[in-house]
């Protein structure tokens, strides 16, 4: 497995990491979960990201992990709280928020905490930054992050007080790469890459039932990338392998529920970056039929 350096920050993280976001919506057994995250540590992760949002998520890998702290890295994030069905900004609920999950993680500190989607409205409020500096002052984490597309994403750039971004880079997924990812690199900060594979939404001969990943499919649609023609297998890997072609972007966090998987992403990883005539390509196609609307999908 390869490392990189998540910015600023100094860490090294495993070029795939693990996003805990379905673990938590299909609330999974913890035996399952106790699987497929040691097994996959055994294989080379090292960054699991999780939220305060996920459902069941914190649980779950605070149990698979107990005793493993040090061998990860550990993020979640705050605001939305509940399963998405309220949101707090307010210092005292963050520091609450971000208390239940160390509690939840079994853990006392987390390596980055991260605002989850914050729109620019609540970043110029000031106290939920606020409050995160009061984390780490309080020694509940060792860096500050800010997880979100679009202008609200380059807004927290420009506030300088960030050490990792966490945005939406895909074949499906682009603005990034000239909306936020250069003043990312210029600042220092760490890029994290999620849905890398754009929710894998070219799996779908149809329109899906999940609204989640309707969006990237009608994107897809439209795109229509040759390489998608080959088989779901090497579907996989070209897409996971695009965005983790560009340097600046340190890891790429994938979601499974399936023990194993972590391992099979792996291996497409371990084919290294596509060749550079092939990442042009995909560009300049993006570029050629990407529509005015197609922002960072939060």
């Amino acid at each position: 497995m390869e490392y990189r350096k998540l910015g600023k920050t100094g860490l090294e993280v495993s070029v795939l990491g693990f996003g805990g976001v379905e673990i938590g919506f299909f609330k999974e057994e913890t035996s399952t979960v106790d699987l497929l995250l040691n097994s996959a540590i055994d294989s080379g992760l090292n960054l699991i990201d999780t939220a305060a949002s996920y459902w069941t998520s914190e649980e779950l890998i605070g149990s698979a992990i107990e005793g493993r702290r040090q061998s990860v890295i550990l993020l979640s994030k705050c605001g939305p709280v509940d399963g998405f069905t309220r949101e707090d900004w307010s210092k005292q609920g963050i520091l609450d928020t971000i208390t239940n999950s160390l509690r939840r993680l079994k853990t006392d500190y987390l390596d980055v905490i991260q605002l989850h989607s914050c729109e620019r409205k609540i970043l110029e409020r000031g106290e939920a930054v606020e409050a995160l500096i009061r984390a780490k002052e309080r020694g509940y984490a060792q860096f500050m992050g800010y997880s979100g597309d679009g202008e609200d994403a380059k807004f927290a750039l420009e506030l300088d007080v960030f050490e990792t971004l966490q945005t939406s880079i895909s074949i499906a997924d682009q603005e990034a790469f000239d909306l936020t990812l250069p003043l990312a690199s210029e600042k220092g900060v760490g890029v994290i890459a999620k849905r890398p594979i754009a929710n894998v939404a070219f799996r779908h001969e149809s329109v899906p039932e999940n609204a989640y990943h309707i969006e990237y499919w009608e994107r897809i649609q439209k795109l229509d990338y040759p390489f998608l023609k080959g088989s779901f297998e090497q579907s996989v890997a070209t897409a996971l392998r695009f965005t983790l072609s560009f340097e600046s972007i340190a890891t790429a966090i994938v979601g499974t529920k399936k023990p194993g998987r972590w391992q099979e992403n792996a291996g497409y990883v371990a084919q290294g970056a596509l060749p550079a005539n092939m990442v042009s390509e995909i560009r300049e196609r993006w570029r050629d039929i990407a529509e005015k609307d197609w922002v960072g999908q939060v």
